[in-house]
């Protein structure tokens, strides 16, 4: 079996604004299981790049261990990455972004890699703002271990041996909004048209972008009694509204009655377009996004769509006051500037 993808390709297949086809922002063929909900956020990362007419060598690719981590290798095959230890995805994040601030940063991480050992650090990227996508791709199991429960299992959710779960499950989307991120949305890997566009805002959104996105493990979690398995998902998914995404080129305005819809404008330009089901949900409302989440459970539903999003936000970057000038760019004198400048410093702290 050859994992080579073909290099011939159409001539004639359409390009994008910078002149890119979307096999541009394909990565190496994934050797993932058949049907694994990870390659179907593969593929709506690499349609959102396309369509965004990114530079693939403007992005860095970041993640930890498990099978979400894998996924980065699978996408985007022409812009840089660095595959991290077991949770540590987030402090790698902060130290290249602080380094380089003009390049677009996507973490991918797993239930385990973020709920588990890793949750001290998602805490910190969350609540500090940093300017990146994070990604969960969420299977409630721990698939290179051959299957047991994550944190993020549900109570009495069964896995494929048929033993329940007892323990109360970690909901990444409510701590995440606990913690202050500034852009939080929940999807499943089998909604490529909600995925898309949530992405593309979530790229363009300056500060932390959170997307937990429920994606069934084929085979060790997609079994009658899981919660994560891919008929549960779709017949207890409730949408918070019709998400598309509105690039600065192409930015259209309009009035719509209160309570139909919602238009947030980001710091680009570009806008998000939210044809809302519930005329009471407001995306911009910390609290009605956590009242949404907690309402959805209580039924068993699982509340998906751009659950809250602030667009006043100040990344790490604006917090700390440093230079717009990457750290690469800086030449010695700056960066060294003497004793003079320290002994200064150190007069200013007396």
């Amino acid at each position: 079996m050859s994992y080579i993808n073909p290099s011939f390709r159409h001539p004639n297949l359409p390009v994008n604004d910078i002149g890119c086809t979307k096999t541009d922002y394909e990565g190496a063929i994934s050797t993932l299981c058949a049907g694994c909900g990870h390659d179907s956020i593969s593929a709506a990362v690499v349609q959102a790049c396309f369509e965004m007419s990114i530079e693939p060598h403007r992005v860095a690719k970041l993640s930890g261990i498990g099978c979400s981590s894998k996924t980065p290798a699978y996408f985007l095959n022409q812009s840089h990455g660095f595959n991290s230890v077991h949770g540590r995805m987030p402090s790698v994040a902060t130290g290249a972004n602080m380094a380089n601030r003009d390049m677009i940063y996507i973490g991918v991480s797993g239930d385990g890699d973020t709920a588990s050992i890793g949750m001290g650090q998602f805490v910190h990227v969350a609540r500090r703002n940093l300017n990146m996508l994070y990604m969960v791709e969420n299977n409630g199991c721990y698939g290179l271990t051959k299957g047991q429960d994550s944190a993020t299992a549900d109570i009495g959710s069964k896995a494929k041996g048929g033993v329940e779960n007892v323990y109360a499950p970690i909901d990444l989307v409510n701590v995440a909004l606990e913690l202050g991120a500034t852009f939080v949305a929940r999807s499943f890997s089998g909604d490529k048209k909600q995925l898309v566009p949530l992405i593309q805002a979530a790229l363009s959104h300056q500060g932390f972008a959170f997307i937990d996105v429920v994606s069934p493990c084929v085979t060790f979690n997609n079994n009658p009694g899981s919660t994560k398995a891919y008929d549960y998902v779709r017949e207890h998914a409730e949408i918070t509204g019709s998400v598309d995404f509105v690039p600065k080129k192409d930015e259209i305005t309009a009035d719509y009655e209160p309570g139909t819809s919602t238009n947030i404008t980001l710091h680009d330009g570009s806008a998000l377009q939210l044809h809302k089901l519930a005329k009471d949900f407001d995306p911009q409302d910390r609290r009605a996004a956590t009242r949404a989440l907690e309402n959805a459970k209580d039924h068993g539903g699982i509340l998906t769509g751009l659950i809250y999003i602030d667009p006043d936000t100040k990344d790490l970057h604006n917090i700390l006051g440093t230079t717009e000038t990457p750290l690469r760019d800086l030449d010695q004198d700056t960066l060294c500037p003497g004793n003079d400048a320290l002994a200064a410093i150190n007069e200013s702290l007396r």
